[in-house]
């Protein structure tokens, strides 16, 4: 049994590689009659015709693919055509629990920025050039509000270089640094909203009914919010400063009716997210079932 759990990789923004090693693999898996399911994940856009070759390889010969939403169910079933083994289904971590960890200050640090390095090579010039100015912008307007702003890093070196500049930037504002998955969900979960750019990081808000703004890179972080049922939580980092204002105010001053409006949408998540689990473990189950059948002397290398 094979468990893709990417999140996102096979695209044109990955580059071919990706999609081509899993292809040949897949093929590998089938002849040997291994069952592969590919968990919910973001897919495309497919524009080569090599990473098209591929993606049409890996439809053809895994159990199971489940992308995470709209747009990367279309993408992928323009290439393949409509198939009983491609189902949409959200991403699964909506159905984790948050610890709060215990040296967190719930009080002090109530609004989250978590910047993500990706904005800085995986979009054009111009947004690449505007991001760490938007951030210094969002969160000089935070404190302006005595919102408490403080920056989380959820990943890498590159997230931490950028949380370093932004706080400097803006007067030293705290840098929680955490690298334990459930100690992050548990602090956006406690905070009073979230600004971020990390797709996770969103998804641990809104799971949360958290108030959130985004910015990102990819189609993932639209269709994110517009399952959530706020697709206006999307800010360019190239608006001009009154509109910047005008989305934080969003979710500062009117932030009672923006949860309850992302916690509508929720439950039903989590509900798709379950039966996504059930599906994967009868497949499981078939292998097992599978396996069980076969004679010891039947079993090759």
């Amino acid at each position: 049994m094979v468990i893709d759990a990417a999140g996102f990789a096979y695209s044109d923004q990955w580059g071919d590689d990706p999609s081509i090693e899993l292809a040949q693999s897949v093929k590998t898996w089938k002849k040997n009659g291994t069952r592969v399911i590919l968990l919910p994940q973001a897919l495309g856009p497919f524009t080569t015709e090599k990473i098209q070759a591929a993606m049409k390889t890996v439809a053809e010969n895994v159990d199971l693919i489940f992308p995470r939403e709209r747009v990367s169910y279309e993408l992928l079933t323009d290439l393949t055509g409509e198939r009983a083994n491609i189902r949409q289904a959200p991403d699964f971590t909506n159905l984790i629990s948050g610890v709060i960890p215990a040296d967190f200050d719930a009080e002090q640090n109530r609004f989250c920025i978590v910047p993500n390095c990706r904005m800085l090579d995986k979009t054009d010039q111009q947004t690449r050039d505007a991001y760490l100015p938007f951030l210094i912008t969002c969160t000089r307007y935070l404190l302006e509000k005595g919102a408490k702003p403080f920056v989380l890093v959820h990943e890498g070196k590159g997230d931490l270089a950028l949380a370093e500049k932004l706080s400097s930037a803006v007067g030293g504002i705290p840098i929680v640094r955490e690298s334990g998955p459930l100690e992050i969900k548990g602090i956006l979960g406690a905070c009073s909203g979230t600004l971020g750019s990390r797709f996770h990081g969103l998804v641990s808000a809104l799971s949360q009914g958290v108030p959130a703004l985004a910015t990102g890179w990819s189609h993932k972080y639209q269709m994110l919010f517009e399952d959530y049922g706020f697709p206006e939580g999307l800010v360019q980092v190239t608006s001009d400063e009154a509109e910047i204002k005008r989305k934080l105010d969003l979710v500062t001053d009117e932030s009672a009716r923006i949860a309850a409006l992302i916690q509508t949408r929720t439950a039903e998540l989590k509900q798709q997210s379950e039966q996504m689990w059930q599906q994967v473990f009868a497949t499981i189950d078939q292998c097992n079932a599978a396996n069980r059948s076969v004679q010891p002397d039947q079993v090759t290398a």
